[in-house]
C-alpha cells in the first residue's frame, strides 16, 4: 500500500529520512480494526519521528510509517476519527499517566498510509456535525490544547491566558478554543502575518515576541521552549500556571527558581489527552461552532514540501494530507 514513512532516525537532517512509497498493509491484532484513511494531519511529532526522537524506552522500529491523527472508514463503512493514544489495556485511570502510553508512529505504524490498524477503542464514530477534514486535525495538537486549557491551566472564564506563538497548529487551537471558552486571549508573534492570523482567529491582544506585557496573566502556554521560557515565567502572575508543551527551540531552558517559589507559580508539562478528553473536544468544537484553522490541504503523495515547511517553521494552522 502507499505510505509516507521514515527510513531511519536522523537528528540533524530529518528530511533526508523521509520516504514516499510502498509499505506492507497492516496486520490486524485481536481487538483491532482497519481504517481506510481519507484525511491525516501533520504534526511536529512527525519531525521527531524522522529525527528518531521518542519518549519511549523502546526505540522506534524503522522503517516506520508516520502520522498520529486522521479520519477514515472502517471495513463495515463506519466513518471514524482516530484517537492517537494507546497503552496498557489493563490500565485504569488517566491514560497519560500510564507508563506504557504511546502514539501511532512510535511503536506501531501511523496514519500516513492507505490503511492503518487501530485498537477498537481508538476508532471514534465521527458525528455528522463535523467533517472528516476538520476532525482529522483534532488528535494531537488540538487534543493537547484542549487538555492544557481545561485540565491543566486552572483557568476560569474571564481570566487571561497568553499563547507563545500565533500561527502553529497548537497555537491556533489554543486561540480558537480559548476565545470560545470565554478567556481573555493574549498572543505573542514574531511576524506581521502571525499577528494578523491571531487577530482573525479571535485573539484579544497581540504582542511582539519577548515584549513586556502590561500586566501578568493567569496562565501561559509555551509551545516554543528555551527561546520563550524566561518570558513565559516572567509573564505569569503570582499563583498562576505556566504550561510547557513544546521544544521547538531546544530541550533545555534556564529557570529562575526564586521566581517560582516566591511567586507560588505552578509549572506543569502536558501532552496529548485521554479518550474522554478527545470525545469532549469533539463535542466542544461542534457545540462552539469552531472551524479549525487549516492552512493547507495537500495530497499525501505530495507531502515532502509540507514536511520541509514544518521543519523550517513556515506552517500556518494545520496541514492536512488527503488520499
Amino acid at each position: 500500500m502507499f505510505a509516507v514513512y521514515a527510513t531511519k532516525g536522523n537528528p540533524q537532517n530529518p528530511l533526508e529520512s523521509l520516504a514516499i512509497g510502498e509499505r506492507p498493509e497492516p496486520v490486524l491484532k485481536d481487538g483491532w480494526v482497519r481504517v481506510k484513511v481519507s484525511h491525516a494531519s501533520l504534526n511536529r511529532h512527525d519531525i521527531f519521528t524522522l529525527q528518531g526522537l521518542t519518549a519511549q524506552e523502546t526505540p522506534i522500529p524503522f522503517p516506520m510509517i508516520m502520522g498520529n491523527d486522521g479520519c477514515g472508514t472502517l471495513d463495515d463503512g463506519t466513518e471514524v476519527i482516530i484517537f492517537p493514544v494507546m497503552g496498557d489495556p489493563d490500565w485504569k485511570g488517566d491514560e497519560m499517566e500510564d507508563p506504557k502510553w504511546h502514539v501511532f508512529s512510535e511503536l506501531v505504524p501511523g496514519t500516513f498510509a492507505d490503511y492503518v490498524a487501530v485498537p477498537k477503542r481508538n476508532a471514534i464514530p465521527r458525528p455528522k456535525e463535523i467533517s472528516a477534514l476538520d476532525a482529522s486535525v483534532l488528535g494531537t495538537a488540538w487534543l493537547t490544547a484542549y487538555r492544557i486549557l481545561f485540565t491543566k491551566s486552572n483557568l476560569r472564564s474571564g481570566q487571561t491566558m497568553l499563547v507563545q506563538g500565533a500561527s502553529g497548529g497548537m497555537a491556533t487551537a489554543l486561540i480558537q478554543m480559548g476565545r470560545a471558552a470565554g478567556f481573555e486571549v493574549w498572543v505573542t508573534s514574531r511576524s506581521h502575518d502571525g499577528a494578523k492570523l491571531a487577530e482573525k482567529l479571535g485573539a484579544h491582544r497581540i504582542f511582539k515576541s519577548g515584549e513586556k506585557l502590561p500586566r501578568k496573566v493567569d496562565a501561559v502556554f509555551d509551545n516554543v521552549g528555551p527561546a520563550t521560557f524566561e518570558h513565559s515565567l516572567g509573564s505569569t502572575r503570582r499563583g498562576g500556571t505556566l504550561v510547557t508543551v513544546g521544544v521547538t527551540t531546544g530541550l533545555e531552558a534556564k529557570v529562575n527558581l526564586l521566581d517560582l517559589f516566591v511567586n507560588n507559580i505552578i509549572v506543569t508539562g502536558s501532552t496529548m489527552g485521554t479518550l474522554d478528553e478527545m470525545k469532549n473536544l469533539i463535542q466542544f468544537v461542534i457545540s462552539s461552532g469552531i472551524k479549525p484553522e487549516i492552512g493547507q490541504i495537500v495530497s499525501m503523495d505530495q507531502a515532502k514540501e509540507s514536511f520541509k515547511a514544518m521543519w523550517e517553521g513556515r506552517i500556518r494552522g494545520k496541514t492536512v494530507f488527503t488520499r
